[in-house]
This record gives C-alpha cells, structure tokens and sequence, in this order.
C-alpha cells in the first residue's frame, strides 16, 4: 500500500467505503428500501428473498413513486427528496434524507429499480452494476416502486466472510421487516423467503394482533396498553406483566418518532419502570413508541440511524418510566381489587353458578399446627408488655409487627418525613422485636373473624379470602377474581418492611447497645463506610469511626439482633448496597418473617391487611413474585379438563 501521495479516490471506491457504513448485511438492505417506501407514503409492501438476501431481494410497494427523470439521481450520492437545507437536519420526519441508501446499496450488488409516478403514463428503469449505470428505459410498472438487489457483495468478497448461514441473515431480515410493520400498523406487509410465505400482515391491524403474529399467544393477551403524555412529549405502547418476564431482552423494542432504536436510555427506563418487579437477570416483553418534537432528538449520529441523541434526557427517562410504571400499577391493584384486570380474556373468569358454589362449599380451613392463640378476642386482649423480657417466649411473636400506632408514628418521625406520607402507613421498625397490642389492631368485623371453620375469613380491606397455610410458608388466598392465589409470607413481609422504611425514612430510630461493638476494617472498607455513612445512619446505625480504621457500633436498626446487624454492615460494606434504597432492601429482608414459620390465622390476617396497602405489592423488593394465582381455566388444564 502507497502511502507517498495524496489523491482523490474513485468514484466506485468511494460508494463502496459509503457502503460499508449503511450496507452491513442483507437486511440492512431490507430496512433502507421499505423505510423508502413508507416515505413514499405505501399501504401495501412486499419483500421477498432468496438465500438469506444474499441472492436476491426484492421490495415493492404501492407507493407514489419515482418520476423517470429521477430515478438517474436517486443512484446518486447525496440526492434527496427530503432535506432542501441545513435547518431541515433538525426536524427531520421521515426515515431516509441522506441520499445514501439507494447508491451505497447499488454499489455493491447488481441493482435494478423501476417506478412509475402517480399520474404518468408509463414507468422508467434503470439498471446499475456495482455502481456503474449499465441501462435505463421504458418499463411496464403498474404504480410504485420495485427495487431488486441481486448478489450482493458480489464484487467485495470480504464482506461475504462476514455473513452468516443463509437462515440466520433471512431471520434478521424477517426482524427488521417486524419492527417496521409495528410502527406502520395502518400499511399491510408480507415476506417470502425462498418462494415460502413467512407472514401477511394485512393493513389496519392493531398492535396486538400484529404482535401475536410473531410472539407467543400467552404473552400477547396479557399484555397492558399504556399511554402517557408530558409536555410535548408522548409515549405509548404495551408491556408484558412481570410474572411473564424472560431471562433475554429481545423482547423489547423500541421507537423514536416511528423509527426502530436501540438506546440505552430508552431501556434503562424500560427497566427502571420494572424495578422491584422483576429480579435483575429478568427482561420484560414491551413495545414503546416514543413521540417528541423533531427538535428535540438528533437522528443523525449512527450511519444506520439505529442510535438517537436527545436534548432533554432525563425527560425523556421520566416519561416512559411512569407510562410504564402507572399501567403495571393498574394491573396489581386489579388483581388484588378483583376490578377486570382480566377483561381482554373474559373466558378466564367464566364458571357456573352451581360449580362456583360447589367449589366454595367444599373448601374448608386446614388445622394449624402451632396457633398462638384459640380465639381472636385472647389475642386481642393480651398484654405483651406483661409477659416478660424474652420475646421469643410471648405467644404471638413476630419478629415486627405488621401495624403501625399513628401515634408512636408522628412523634418518631421527622417533620420531613411527615409532609411527604405516602398512602401506606404501615409498621416500622422501633426498639426491641415488636409484638402486637391492642390499640395497633382494630377489631374486626364479626363475620370477618369468626370461628375458624364456621365461614370464609375475609382480610380487613379487601375482598381476599384467607384459606390457610401450606408448608408453613405459603398463604392459601381466594381472590376477588375467583382465582386461587398462594403468597410467600416472607416476600410479602418484606415488601411491607420495605414500604414502611422508604416511607418513614428512619431517621434517627435506633436502638443503642449497651456495649458497643468494634469492627476493624479494610482500607477499601474505610472509604466505603464514608461514602455510606449518612445512609447508614438513615438505617438506624449509630457509628464511629475510631482510629481511622476501626468502626465502633454504638447503635442498631431495632428490627435487628446485633450479630444480624453486624453481618449486614459488614454486607453493606462488601459493595452487597450501593444507595439507602438497597440498604432497606437488605434490611428489610434481614427483619422480615422467615420461610417455615407457622403463623395462626389472625397473624396471617394481620399480615396480609397490612400487604394490601403496599404499592407494588405483587413482587418483593428483590423483584420476586409475593403472589401467584391460576385462574379456573388454568385449574382445568392441570387437571386435564381442557
């Protein structure tokens, strides 16, 4: 290689290294000439290919064509119907505007284009060979515009190295053709590839019946439409409900004004809207359309236009987050309230009379090994306070107490705290392990209560009937939409701890050691614990930091024992907690209910009317299931009937 002068490159080398840029493979050649085609405002689009595009690939469309005297100048570097000045780079509407496509593509294949403008008489083709016009004429066309790429890469045998097999490049262009479709539902499409038609998808369809044609039918009819505006900014779309989360994130796709995206941004709100929800290796099913002012998003700086730059990004992130956020929120207070989450499959709640009442006739309570007390009345009448310094011995023993005493609350809590109350006001962590008492648990209806078997014991606030326990972990739940549901104690006690904390904050309740306790620490574990210590604090540690590398622990959360507490400092100084929130997620795990743990009826009841009240009560604050439920149809396909 020459490297002692300087010269201008030829023309065809030229188009060859622009195409390098936009031509990566088939089916970047897919998505540049329908892209084309919708600009050219088509309701109908066919493509077809042969060997995974490599061969051949044809695009035709109903759309208002190229007029004859053009089609020279649309092989042409840099000419463009759609861009006449610099200003018009910032509001850019339509897909292509660069002028590169169509001769990059050219370049690099022997292409053939014929069209015919709305209201000529006769179509025009021109015929380019790796760039080179090699004929152009009349043509028989009978409206729009046909593109028909064949060998690509035919004169760069480089770039054919680096393609896949012939059914991995048709799949990629099979995707590129689905996204598409998705933002252009009112226009019809098919694909066919080797002479085998892989979908028709015709005009006028909604998202979701187009979406069913490409993913799973259980995932398309759970799916929740959402739609939420800010500003001059609009988002809408669907998103899949969290207990249908998958281990890949191909699942989520993206648009900007219309356009398929892959932006960082956009995904990290897509998640973030899920947080909580979902644990961290989990990825949502979601499609997102994105809508702002062309001046506000830059659709220039990636060759492919797959990238996006916004003016206002945390706009932007806000925006899809709470879209996202307010439809999830939706659906788990319809499952808990029974008010038609289940209305898109109507024949999921569909059950005789007599069965239903069959079924509820035969239901009856399990015996509890282990209850703390044989009437609500003893529980609600007992004394704790009386009963001795060892809470272990107190029948009735939680660890914390699912309630909170509105008075104990205003004086504990700092004025800040108090102007920004959540709605949930439920326990929160304070000196020693809690009991219940008598003045925390308000008396319940009669027939809420009751005898244990004498009918359905329904949780204070709600419509959810209580049905037992199995394996001393489970709650065994009729809920309000006829569905069995089964909820993991300790995920749901740590979801109530987790809200109490996050709204509450903690300041200052902590419960001093009478011997403080004497950490010696890491030089890596020093700077931690000064980033940390603040939040720390927050948490209810009391710290000092002696010597310049022993920490001495004066005071502890009060939901903690001090080994606990020193095992989660010492967690929380592992990196294991980065931020205050993954500090009460860590706390509220450590103070929650375990796992094989009986509990009598009125502590479950107890538990499960504070859970009610929490916001994202479906997932713990991991991001894993506190609920599961089968609907009777769901029921019936276990047992065979269907």
């Amino acid at each position: 290689m020459s490297t002692s002068e300087i010269h201008i490159l030829p023309a065809s080398l030229r188009n060859q290294i622009a195409a390098g840029e936009v031509v990566e493979r088939p089916s970047s050649v897919v998505k540049e000439l329908v892209e084309n085609s919708i600009d050219a405002g088509s309701t109908q689009v066919d493509v077809a290919i042969e060997r995974g595009g490599q061969g051949f690939i044809s695009v035709k469309d109903n759309g208002r064509g190229v007029a004859a005297d053009e089609l020279k100048l649309a092989v042409t570097r840099h000419a463009t119907s759609k861009i006449s000045n610099v200003n018009d780079l910032s509001s850019i509407t339509s897909f292509g505007f660069r002028g590169e496509a169509l001769p990059s593509i050219a370049s690099v294949s022997r292409f053939k284009m014929s069209s015919c403008r709305k209201g000529a008489d006769a179509g025009w083709a021109i015929h380019v060979d790796g760039g080179d016009v090699t004929d152009e004429g009349p043509a028989a066309v009978p409206g729009g515009t046909s593109v028909e790429v064949r060998d690509l890469f035919f004169n760069v045998p480089a770039r054919l190295k680096f393609l896949k097999t012939e059914s991995t490049e048709a799949r990629r262009c099979n995707q590129v053709l689905f996204k598409i479709a998705l933002a252009n539902v009112a226009a019809g499409f098919t694909f066919t590839s080797n002479g085998r038609e892989q979908f028709c998808l015709p005009s006028g369809q909604s998202l979701p019946e187009r979406l069913s044609v490409f993913w799973p039918r259980n995932i398309c009819e759970s799916l929740l439409e959402f739609s939420h505006e800010a500003g001059e900014m609009k988002v809408h779309g669907c998103a899949g409900i969290p207990g249908l989360a998958q281990g890949r994130g191909d699942r989520i796709v993206m648009f900007v004004n219309g356009r398929p995206v892959q932006d960082k941004l956009l995904l990290s709100a897509i998640r973030g809207a899920y947080k909580g929800r979902l644990i961290s290796r989990e990825y949502p099913q979601a499609v997102l359309f994105l809508e702002l002012p062309p001046e506000l998003v830059d659709v220039n700086v990636h060759p492919a236009k797959m990238e996006v730059r916004f003016q206002e990004e945390s706009a932007v992130f806000s925006i899809i987050r709470n879209g996202i956020g307010q439809a999830l929120s939706r659906y788990e207070l319809g499952i808990v309230e029974g008010d038609g989450v289940l209305e898109r499959q109507p024949e999921m709640n569909v059950r005789p009379a007599a069965r239903e009442k069959k079924l509820s006739e035969s239901v009856s309570l399990p015996i509890e090994p282990g209850a703390k007390f044989s009437s609500w009345n003893e529980f609600k009448n007992t004394d704790f306070n009386a009963l001795g310094d060892d809470p272990q011995t107190a029948p009735g023993f939680l660890r914390t107490d699912f309630t909170a005493s509105s008075e104990n609350t205003q004086t504990s809590r700092p004025q800040a705290a108090q102007e920004n109350e959540s709605r949930f006001e439920p326990d929160m962590v304070r000196e020693q392990p809690m009991y219940y008492s008598s003045q925390e648990i308000p008396a319940p209806e009669p027939e809420q209560y009751g005898s244990r078997t004498a009918g359905p014991l329904y949780v204070p606030g709600s419509r959810i009937e209580y049905l037992g326990q199995v394996a001393d972990t489970y709650l065994v739940l009729k809920l309000p939409n006829g569905s069995l549901g089964l909820l993991d104690q300790h995920a749901a006690h740590e979801r109530v701890i987790y809200e109490n904390m996050k709204s509450l904050r903690t300041r200052g309740e902590s419960r001093p050691l009478a011997l403080s306790l004497e950490i010696a620490l890491h030089p890596s574990e020093v700077q931690r614990v000064q980033e940390m210590w603040e939040n720390l604090q927050a948490a209810g540690f009391m710290l000092e930091l002696e010597s310049g590398q022993t920490l001495s622990m004066r005071g502890i959360p009060p939901a903690l024992e001090t080994g606990e507490a020193r095992e989660y400092l010492k967690a929380a100084l592992d990196g294991q907690a980065k931020t205050l929130n993954d500090l009460w997620i860590m706390l509220s795990c450590k103070s929650a209910i375990k796992a094989n743990l009986p509990l009598a009826v009125d502590e479950a009841l107890s538990l499960l009317e504070a859970w009610v009240k929490c916001p994202q009560r479906e997932y713990c604050p991991h991001g894993r299931p506190v609920l599961i439920s089968w609907t009777s149809l769901d029921m019936e396909k276990l047992f065979k009937r269907k």
